[in-house]
């Protein structure tokens, strides 16, 4: 219990604060406040008002470090990108704080020193304004190989999952593009290409991004930066060896684990490598290409589980698939081929447009396959035909959108899975959805600003970036396991609005230290549950 102690000191009284407790059955004094004389305390008593306050962001800046310690962030990164020297912040700190500002307002490394200063951070995670320049970041970020970076990824994966037992039976793959303001000259970057934007910028150059999250709190376990203007059939097949070798290393039981994708992930050799694998999958097919099974009536299919599916029929049947409008491209591109290679002195019959007409109706003789392919013909001036043809994106996008919502799902999975479960695992995929959705919000986790002008530096700013977004789904699980169901934005809402209030106060004499004191911000009772279910008390200092 406190107790008031009085010292004479050269004949001057002095008083301190003494608490005691029982260690082994006897009384022990375990802390002692100096307090001053009865003069200073006197004048701190009848003065109290502040000589300065200071007002710091708290809520946000503990909770993100906190997910940090417990995933070993600098640590694991460290072990990769060993410290040069014993002077001055690690590789692992400058990234971690990277990722923190991402978690709490995204700005360029110029601004980051100004934003760290108004944030608690700065006694969490210390740094020297001379530290947080910009040249400083850029300097540790190119340490940083796209070999370190899976390495890094890999151990924080594994840590992820085994410390906070993440449900691994569901994985979700799929892949996404940000658009970047690097120059059109600029020929260092090869990442950045322009392509088919899916927020409308097509005239900047884009930077693809793919992600392996879990259903189970939509944690990343992997991400691939790719060119801008790659297929996303391309983008799965150079990541799947990475892929599958991920889901191995997390599981002991793969043939547990159930990979989900979009159509747009699918060609014959990607299945072959899902086929190879030992996962399963869940994926979906384009229903032009099974007129068959659009052509079935609602009598004949089964209504799923109302309570889980409202208004969903099924019909489940066993098919052998093949990808009929990379048919169609084949022999398309075969025939355009062989008309190239033609001379006007080869021998044999001449083609002629009419001819070729023919052959291109025959090709793309099938339901809307005429649709979905523009074909010009014209002849040379030896009047020798060539052709030209381009897949119509937007006809397939109208197409997949008035064709009745039939859904088409294929999988591997035989009676192990019920309808529901197949048609639940398949719509597992807004979670990943939302994680690019959270990627793109100006406020928290933005992806952007992106200025790096190097795919080196692009490489590690995705890193971390991917790296917010574990923290933040990681804190949003922990949260809802103690039921509180927020929104990242929410819980950011409200962790960011919880600040940390330092008031000084004179020295009563001169030589005397001034005393400071710390408290939080009046909290709300739903700011007061967060602060309680994440253990933020530690980080606060009276």
């Amino acid at each position: 219990m406190p107790s008031l102690t009085k010292k004479i000191v050269r004949g001057r009284p002095y008083y301190y604060l003494r608490e005691s407790q029982r260690v082994n059955g006897k009384p022990k004094i375990v802390s002692t406040t100096y307090l001053g004389s009865a003069e200073s305390i006197r004048d701190r008593l009848l003065s109290p008002q502040p000589s300065e306050v200071a007002v710091h962001e708290f809520g946000g800046s503990a909770a993100t470090f906190s997910m940090a310690q417990d995933l070993d962030v600098v640590a694991t990164i460290d072990r990769h990108v060993p410290k040069r020297g014993s002077q001055g912040p690690s590789v692992g700190q400058y990234l971690l704080l990277a990722a923190l500002n991402r978690c709490l307002a995204p700005t360029s490394k110029s601004g980051i020193a100004h934003w760290y200063g108004q944030t608690g951070l700065r006694r969490l995670l210390p740094f020297t304004p001379k530290q947080l320049s910009s040249q400083r970041f850029w300097d540790n970020m190119e340490r940083v190989s796209a070999q370190q970076i899976a390495a890094i990824e890999r151990d924080l994966a594994h840590t992820a999952v085994s410390r906070f037992g993440l449900d691994l039976r569901c994985l979700v793959f799929d892949a996404t593009s940000f658009f970047t303001f690097l120059d059109s000259f600029n020929l260092r970057a090869k990442l950045p290409q322009r392509g088919h934007g899916k927020e409308g910028r097509d005239n900047l150059r884009l930077l693809g991004l793919a992600l392996l999250i879990t259903t189970d709190g939509e944690v990343p376990l992997l991400h691939h930066t790719y060119a801008g203007n790659q297929h996303d059939s391309v983008t799965f097949q150079s990541v799947a060896e990475q892929l599958f070798a991920r889901c191995r290393s997390l599981s002991q039981q793969v043939r547990e684990i159930t990979l989900v994708f979009d159509k747009g992930n699918n060609s014959e050799a990607n299945l072959q490598l899902v086929g190879q694998s030992g996962v399963h999958f869940i994926g979906s097919l384009v229903p032009t290409q099974h007129p068959d099974l659009l052509a079935l009536p609602r009598a004949g299919m089964r209504r799923l589980d109302r309570s889980q599916l409202p208004a969903v029929w099924a019909y489940r049947t066993h098919k052998i698939l093949f990808r009929e409008i990379h048919k169609r491209e084949r022999k398309l591109e075969k025939l355009q081929n062989r008309l190239r290679r033609r001379r006007p002195d080869d021998r044999g019959k001449k083609p002629t447009v009419a001819g070729v007409k023919k052959n291109v109706g025959e090709i793309l003789h099938g339901r809307h396959m005429a649709d979905l392919f523009r074909t010009q013909i014209h002849p040379t001036r030896q009047g020798l035909p060539r052709l030209r043809f381009q897949f119509r994106k937007a006809a397939y996008q109208k197409l997949r959108s008035t064709l009745l919502g039939k859904t088409i799902l294929f999988t591997d999975h035989g009676e192990d899975r019920s309808d529901e479960q197949i048609v639940l695992g398949y719509r597992a995929q807004h979670h990943v959805e939302d994680d690019f959705r959270h990627l793109k919000n100006p406020l928290y986790l933005s992806f952007r600003p992106t200025f790096h002008w190097t795919d080196q530096k692009l490489r590690v700013h995705a890193f971390y970036c991917v790296l917010a977004l574990m923290i933040l789904n990681l804190l949003r699980r922990q949260l809802a396991k103690s039921g509180l169901a927020l929104s990242i934005v929410e819980m950011m809402k409200q962790l960011t609005n919880i600040q940390q209030v330092t008031m000084l106060y004179a020295a009563p004499q001169r030589g005397q230290q001034p005393l400071a004191r710390t408290v939080l911000s009046k909290l709300n009772p739903r700011q007061q549950k967060i602060v309680a279910a994440l253990g933020l008390e530690r980080y606060h200092s009276s």
